[in-house]
């Protein structure tokens, strides 16, 4: 936007100051003529006074520029010059201008008792044109001056109006990533901090939507568990120990179900939580290293030696290392090396997983897609946690052929 009402700005300048400074040159130019003219028109004149008496000679020395006195009888005085086809014509008795090589004469016809004399001043267009540069130049600079400061000043007042733009979308993109607490600082045009006060009553609404949601999974959590806790007791009191056993299972798989339903629910509905990723990660590592060497597998691992902290919760992001490492034992095969590494990002932290396997197709990216036979949700889940802290997850190929995925977090 700034560039473009500069753009207009400098245009519509343009047009303003070719159509007002192009005609003022061009009369500076017929002043500075009209000026030449006139004195060399005066010069003419004072000798013409002259013509007749012995006077003549003197008065033709004492103009500071070419004259030439065209006699009746053919002789002339001071400067030569041409009898041109204008000297004939105001040898008739008219005064007259015309143009010559190298300026401009100005022929005035002065009666004498032996006839029509012509006296005749030469203006070079050095003289017609002088000042004319100058004032050219003064006045392109003047233009100049005013278009740049016309840029600047429709700069200035377009930072105005995109300041605040600018500030908007940063306010929406940290409500996209779960900062229920950004809001906007209204400023600018009336237009643009009416959109603030609507982004900042949207975001309030969001979080009252959020709370009420958090009271709704608190209910369900009660009215859920009260009918699972009478349907136990309910199975406690069968006669038979074997058809007690086999509802208690089913009774129990239905808790868990619920539970992990709850669970999820109050993380979803929960503000943002953080944790500090090098110390998950490092955890959830030292878990599977385990594994790792009775599969003969190396592992190399890359953390930062300090905390860093992102926006996602420890719970959260333990699931998400756990599903990537558990993608890397179901679908290498066993010795196939594995690296994890950590390390600081421009918006936060980056968590790369790498493997020797044979590597596997992007595709998987999409929920349900699995190329060994398992319901593909790992990667999902690794990409909903990356996208619920603000970030994204990618998938490329490692540097030994097998698989690398690549989760961004931002900062808490």
């Amino acid at each position: 936007m700034r560039r473009w009402l500069a753009l207009l700005v400098a245009a519509t300048t343009s047009v303003v100051l070719i159509a007002l400074l192009v005609p003022m040159a061009l009369l500076i130019r017929a002043v500075a003529e009209n000026g030449a003219m006139a004195r060399a028109t005066a010069s003419a004149e004072s000798v013409s006074v002259a013509v007749g008496t012995p006077e003549l000679p003197v008065a033709v020395e004492q103009v500071a520029r070419p004259v030439t006195v065209f006699l009746p009888d053919g002789r002339t005085l001071g400067a030569p010059a041409p009898l041109s086809d204008a000297v004939r014509l105001a040898a008739t008795g008219r005064s007259v201008t015309a143009a010559a090589s190298g300026g401009r004469e100005v022929l005035v016809s002065a009666q004498s008792p032996q006839g029509a004399a012509v006296i005749r001043v030469f203006v070079p267009d050095d003289e017609l044109l002088h000042g004319v540069r100058e004032a050219w130049l003064a006045l392109a600079g003047l233009g100049l001056a005013l278009a740049v400061l016309g840029i600047v000043l429709a700069d200035r007042l377009a930072l105005a109006v995109t300041r605040p733009v600018v500030g908007l979308a940063g306010v929406s993109h940290r409500l996209a990533g779960g900062d229920l607490a950004a809001r906007a600082e209204p400023g600018g045009p009336p237009e643009v901090r009416s959109v603030a006060l609507a982004l900042n009553h949207l975001a309030g609404r969001i979080g009252d939507l959020l709370t009420a949601e958090r009271e709704s999974v608190a209910d369900l959590s009660h009215r859920l568990r009260t009918p699972l806790t009478g349907l136990r007791l309910d199975v406690e009191a069968l006669r038979d120990p074997e058809e007690a056993a086999r509802v208690g299972a089913r009774v129990d798989a239905l808790e868990r179900a619920v539970s992990a339903v709850i669970t999820d629910a109050r993380r979803r509905s929960a503000g943002r939580e953080t944790c500090d990723a090098a110390g998950v990660v490092r955890e959830r590592v030292r878990f599977w290293s385990v594994l790792a060497e009775d599969q003969g597998r190396d592992v190399s691992v890359s953390l930062p030696p300090g905390e860093l902290p992102v926006a996602v919760g420890g719970e959260e992001l333990a699931a998400c290392v756990d599903a990537l490492l558990g993608n890397v034992f179901a679908h290498t095969p066993e010795g196939a090396s594995l690296s994890v590494r950590l390390a600081p990002h421009s918006s936060g932290a980056v968590l790369t997983v790498s493997d020797s396997g044979p590597g596997f197709d992007p595709s998987l990216l999409e929920r349900g897609s699995s190329g060994g036979g398992s319901t593909g949700l790992g990667l999902d889940i690794a990409r909903r946690t990356a996208e619920s802290s603000g970030g994204h997850l990618s998938v490329r190929s490692s540097p030994s052929g097998g698989a690398s995925v690549e989760v961004v977090l931002t900062r808490a």
